[in-house]
């Protein structure tokens, strides 16, 4: 086991020290799966300044492989991704498997028993016909697949409560993809990107109530990698690192009834889960003031109507004012909160890699290296994603230091 530790050493900070993500966009027809894979593998291991060989385990975020028609793509691989005599784990928890995968290599390195870990994944949605039909699986095939669930029905049920319980307009949600396709335009890897007004998206054709066209996320492909050591080879590999210093994740029931209940411990529409992943996560990482502390935030999401739920439920303001302030520009380039620099999941979803291309955005921010998305001073980023029936959501703290409070 190359570069492994003995638990009895003193316990070092973790830290991304190479990304690497290919461009995104609906199909990579001169591009096998594992291709496409190894693609964002050799980027990471060169931004990290490291070869295959220091690699001691590689954890694979692959999120349902019915979206591309191979069973168990993992498996295919292996090889490209020097993965052969190491440690290898898939991940799949929808679409936070990157935040989870992510925080799986993690919990290797932070362990003690390994020294540099590759995290790698990808997708390629649109070789499925119908993705929304796969998504229907998520659900309960007696109570609840029949009613036409699938990810733009069940989140549209969720919006409709949001704006119900907090007065919050067409008009506003159409402000956030604004903001994201703006955002797009200045990141290279974007799948769509452009300068779209209010009126275009409200003008777009209608989904599902309240949904345009242009309030979902398209259908990509591409891959993404990062690779994690310990402090100590972190700052032998780059002058400034980014640090993981905080993680929360958190799963809820599949059941959605269940979530809408006078003793559900959260609300649906307030994606309350990330409450609770976001508490672990700030404590780890001295987090007492999210707004005041947190520069950029990567949110994972793929519909215009997530952004304000998750940002109160992240604690940057209280619930039903993210709205407003969104509409004063807080979380434009520039605001006080920087909200996906990149165009976030609006932009870009290969759903199996989405929740680790928020880690690579946030990292890139802290370590400098974001090109013409960088954010000035970025101390503190946060990377979220949530998955399944929005049933799995996680939280990762990226800074520039180790912070006090890092369980690691």
């Amino acid at each position: 086991m190359n570069g492994a530790r003995t638990t009895t050493q003193r316990q070092e900070a973790v830290a991304i020290v190479g990304t690497g993500q290919t461009p995104f966009r609906s199909r990579h027809d001169d591009k096998t799966y594992p291709e496409l894979a190894q693609d964002a593998v050799v980027l990471a291991l060169k931004d990290a300044g490291i070869g295959p060989d220091e690699v001691d385990a590689v954890v694979f975020s692959m999120a349902p492989t019915q979206f591309m028609g191979v069973a168990d793509v993992e498996k295919w691989a292996v090889d490209y991704t020097w993965a052969r005599g190491k440690p290898f784990l898939r991940i799949h928890t929808g679409g936070a498997t990157g935040g989870s995968a992510l925080q799986a290599g993690w919990s290797h390195v932070a362990s003690g028993y390994y020294r540099t870990v590759l995290v790698v994944g990808a997708d390629r949605i649109t070789e499925t016909p119908d993705a929304q039909h796969v998504l229907n699986l998520i659900w309960d095939q007696f109570y609840e697949q029949d009613f036409a669930l699938n990810t733009v029905t069940m989140t549209a049920l969720a919006a409709q409560r949001y704006m119900h319980r907090y007065g919050t307009t067409e008009e506003q949600f159409a402000r956030v993809v604004v903001r994201g396709r703006g955002n797009a335009m200045r990141n290279p890897n974007a799948h769509l990107k452009g300068h779209v007004t209010v009126d275009d998206v409200l003008n777009s054709p209608r989904v599902s109530w309240p949904y345009k066209l242009f309030d979902i996320c398209p259908r990509s492909a591409g891959a993404g990698a990062v690779v994690l050591t310990t402090e100590s080879a972190a700052r032998e590999r780059r002058a400034r690192p980014a640090f993981i210093t905080g993680i929360g994740g958190i799963a809820n029931t599949v059941y959605m009834g269940d979530r809408m209940t006078p003793k559900a411990d959260t609300d649906f529409a307030d994606q309350g889960e990330m409450v609770l992943a976001a508490r672990e996560c700030y404590a780890q990482a001295g987090i007492t003031d999210p707004m005041a502390q947190i520069d950029v935030a990567e949110l994972y999401d793929p519909f215009s109507t997530f952004q304000f739920p998750q940002l109160e439920s992240l604690g940057f303001c209280a619930r039903g004012t993210a709205q407003n302030l969104s509409d004063e520009g807080a979380f434009d380039m520039g605001g006080q909160l920087a909200v996906n620099p990149s165009g976030g999941t609006l932009c870009t979803n290969p759903i199996g890699v989405t929740g680790l291309v928020r880690v690579i955005e946030a990292a890139r921010q802290v370590m400098g290296t974001a090109g013409d998305m960088q954010v000035a001073n970025v101390h503190n980023a946060l990377a979220t994603a949530a998955g399944g029936s929005t049933q799995f959501f996680t939280t990762t703290l990226i800074s520039d230091e180790p912070r006090t409070g890092n369980a690691a």
